[in-house]
């Protein structure tokens, strides 16, 4: 059957245009295939690498010679797949971009060590140096507390010399004397007190003032005041005199200040003469009050408390 011309035509034309449609979808089949890489793992692995080396904050550092390598053979790597180079081509360079990055963590790492070693050093050095410091300080300061103690003991020793001179002088003055009994003194009565009389007379009291100065500087000292008489009356009248006699002499002392605890007053008559009363001279040594001293510390001897022995 023969085909109208038209309709030849037509169909000529429908074949060219079929034809042409195929081969612009070929075309673009194969265009969208060359714009559209594959995969490369190696690659993948490869940036991530030297990306994690980047972020390293000791890379510029500790690894900069292989960070740059990383790069530029991370960068060719990139190129070749970009231009559809052979996958041996692109997995080589990211081969070595790979290395080259992980030869820099390494070198990042063995500084981060370092650092951290020589910090350690460096805290061990200070705490020994504070330990040492530490010791010095201890040692000086117990050097320093040694020599304030010294010179404490020091000054306390001169202190306590400086006070037993003083007292020395004090006792000298008083013109006390070693007993049995312990220090003791003796106040002549007839300067104290009139004949047959227990009223002080204001003559005496120099001696007094000495006393109750010597008592006031030694606030723990204390004394027994004895009164005595001569062989002159009878026995219960010389034996109230002398009792009376040692009262005036211990309210003197406190009215003085000195405190009546520390004071005791006894009256031993007519019976300890320590002189012939055969004689005037006798008689006025037997008239007579004795002071019997305590220690510093207030303790009497075992004889304070005892009368002298009789004649």
């Amino acid at each position: 059957m023969r085909l109208h011309p038209f309709d030849a035509f037509f169909s000529a034309g429908r074949c060219k245009v079929t034809t042409a449609l195929l081969a612009l979808l070929t075309v673009i089949g194969l265009t969208a295939c060359a714009t559209t890489p594959q995969r490369n793992d190696q690659l993948e692995q490869a940036r991530a690498t030297v990306r994690n080396l980047e972020q390293d904050p000791q890379a510029e550092r500790a690894a900069a010679e292989q960070l740059r390598a990383a790069r530029n053979d991370l960068q060719r790597a990139n190129a070749a797949f970009a231009d559809h180079s052979p996958p041996d081509e692109v997995t080589y360079f990211a081969y070595l971009a790979q290395r080259e990055a992980q030869a820099g963590k390494s070198y990042a790492d063995e500084y981060r060590a370092r650092q951290q070693l020589a910090r350690g050093n460096e805290e061990r050095s200070r705490i020994l140096l504070e330990a040492r410091n530490s010791e010095v300080r201890q040692a000086q300061e117990a050097t320093q507390a040694q020599a304030e103690k010294a010179q404490a003991a020091q000054q306390q020793a001169q202190a306590a010399q400086n006070q037993l001179q003083k007292e020395q002088q004090e006792l000298s003055d008083l013109k006390a004397r070693e007993t049995a009994r312990g220090l003791e003194l003796t106040l002549a009565s007839d300067l104290l007190f009139n004949s047959g009389s227990a009223d002080l007379k204001p003559g005496g009291m120099l001696q007094l003032n000495r006393l109750a100065d010597f008592m006031s500087s030694n606030p723990k000292s204390r004394i027994i005041i004895e009164g005595y008489t001569d062989n002159r009356g009878s026995g219960p009248y010389n034996q109230l005199l002398s009792e009376q006699r040692a009262q005036s002499v211990a309210s003197a002392l406190e009215a003085q200040g000195v405190a009546s605890d520390r004071i005791q007053a006894i009256g031993r008559g007519k019976a300890y003469p320590v002189a012939s009363n055969a004689s005037s001279a006798g008689r006025q040594q037997n008239r007579r009050v004795d002071i019997v001293l305590s220690d510093m510390a207030g303790r009497f001897a075992r004889a304070a408390t005892q009368a002298p022995s009789p004649e």
